[in-house]
């Protein structure tokens, strides 16, 4: 028996989420759906997605976006990884980075080599063998030459900073000339049929009746389809996660400009800053257990590197995930779907993860169970898999300096996570499992940097002498740095390729 396509898809909500959605669908669908998405210029989006992680640009490509036009429009900059400030320790920095370290010798990878050099007191930091964490020190930027084989610069990996009102209205943009029709209004009703409970029309405040055969919760942490309509439960992470608040505010720029986020721990929390080409965006997310708004306020503002722009906006949040996030003729992305503070810069991601996920598992007007719950069992393994990197930057630390730290130092986490950490904690030895986005390297970084020190490393590092583990790290660490004082700084490499237009004072 033949199915009916799906031919009207409706998006409630704009900002980043719905409007990724709707150039994605446009693009891949083509004239194939009718696309509608609904956005009211009453509500605000959080607006704090403004850092990302490398696979934005497979995202941006498969759109076929050119990147410096990208950037131009978004007043972008590159960011090569996140700096962590005060986290394991007060007075500790390291850098996140993206990409590789250094390169392989026999079945060991080049941190187990240094593993042991380390602990013999022969070698420097980590940093010092990844461009993408040695660059960001000097303020160096470069995009990949990846017909340089085995080098360095074939090895530099990079995501952006932007701001994600700009992006959403670039997607816009691109998604209108692709047939995308705008509607501006406010969902009041959702209109479920009587027969299964399916989603089959909503209502704006004007009145007007919008129906569709698949609908796209884009409407933030309001879940007004998948929460209030549908009634899927939300799965609250907060015993593992503290923080609870946000506070957001832009600065002036200064100088340097540098390819990297930074994000600093203070008393009961952390502070980000993002440097755009015209400003800073800057935040302080903390645990409203343990600070109050005021305390968390002037925190934030007595830490900005520059002059502040605007008042500070509060936004409230409960990390976690909806149980399920496809619900019959309904799929949530964005922040209807959950919630991470952006300690990582997960959640931009995890709106690309699921237009690919819908999009791999397109449903026809039957809306087979089967798909439905393999993107459920997809969409929960990729959460749980984030909220344990996620929460070894909380438990990782030795710092007793105040009650929100000792807190999170001696806190119950997941299983999961803490097989990682014991196996890490043994011979320093860390395993991807399956799809899971964060790899080895950035589970080693983290775990060294917030001071998890493997007791030993992986013995077949011992099948070299110490001579020529000596003389492998040492070439690593001057090619790299060879590499690094040719680039251009960061600020060069933007005045030559993407440089956005002057944006007025605000």
């Amino acid at each position: 028996m033949s199915v009916e396509p799906v031919k009207e898809i409706v998006i409630v909500g704009g900002g980043t989420a719905g409007w990724m959605t709707a150039a994605a669908f446009s693009k891949v669908l083509g004239k194939r759906c009718r696309i509608r998405l609904l956005e009211s210029d009453e509500i605000a989006t959080i607006g704090v997605g403004e850092a990302t992680i490398p696979l934005i640009k497979n995202f941006n490509m498969a759109l076929e976006i050119d990147e410096d036009e990208f950037l131009r429009q978004t007043q972008g900059t590159f960011k090569l990884g996140i700096e962590f400030v005060n986290w394991g320790k007060i007075g500790d920095s390291y850098i996140h980075g993206f990409g590789k370290i250094g390169q392989e010798m026999g079945m060991a990878p080049c941190y187990q080599y240094w593993l042991k050099m380390r602990q013999a007191g022969l070698a420097p930091g980590l940093e010092k063998y990844s461009i993408n964490t040695l660059a960001p020190r000097a303020s160096k930027y470069l995009r990949s030459e990846p017909e340089m084989v085995g080098s360095p610069l074939g090895d530099i990996n990079n995501a952006f900073h932007f701001d994600a009102g700009l992006y959403a209205k670039f997607l816009r943009g691109i998604s209108e000339a692709l047939g995308v029709v705008r509607t501006e209004g406010r969902v009041v009703q959702t209109v479920l049929r009587e027969s299964d409970g399916f989603i089959e029309a909503v209502v704006l405040a004007s009145g007007e009746r919008v129906a569709g055969d698949f609908f796209v919760d884009c409407s933030g942490t309001r879940a007004i389809l998948i929460g209030d309509a549908l009634g899927i439960a939300y799965e609250d992470w907060s015993h593992w996660l503290p923080c609870d608040r946000a506070i957001a505010v832009p600065c002036e720029s200064i100088h340097p400009l540098v390819p990297y986020t930074r994000s600093t721990a203070h008393s009961a929390g952390w502070q980000w800053r993002i440097p755009l080409q015209h400003r800073i965006g800057n935040g302080h997310v903390y645990s409203s257990r343990f600070m109050s708004q005021d305390e968390a306020t002037s925190i934030l503002l007595n830490n900005l590197d520059g002059k502040q722009l605007a008042e500070p906006r509060y936004i409230p949040f409960v990390p976690g995930r909806r149980k399920e996030t496809w619900n019959k003729n309904c799929v949530a992305v964005g922040l209807s779907s959950g919630f991470f503070e952006p300690i990582e810069s997960t959640n931009i991601h995890l709106i690309q993860t699921a237009i690919q996920r819908v999009l791999n598992l397109f449903p026809n007007s039957g809306f087979n169970q089967a798909d439905i719950a393999e993107y459920n069992t997809q969409t929960q393994f990729e959460y749980e898999r984030i909220r344990d990197f996620i929460i070894l930057h909380y438990k990782a630390t030795q710092r007793d300096d105040s009650p929100f730290w000792n807190h999170c130092r001696t806190m119950e986490i997941p299983a999961t996570l803490q097989h990682k950490i014991d196996l890490f904690s043994g011979n320093g030895r860390v395993y991807r499992e399956g799809s899971e986005l964060f790899a080895e390297t950035s589970w080693v970084q983290v775990m060294i940097g917030q001071g998890i020190a493997p007791k030993s490393y992986n013995p077949l590092v011992d099948l070299r002498t110490e001579d020529e583990v000596r003389e492998f790290l040492g070439n690593i660490e001057n090619v790299i740095q060879k590499c690094v004082d040719v680039m251009p700084t960061h600020e060069e490499y933007i005045a030559a390729h993407c440089a956005a237009a002057p944006v007025a004072p605000m």
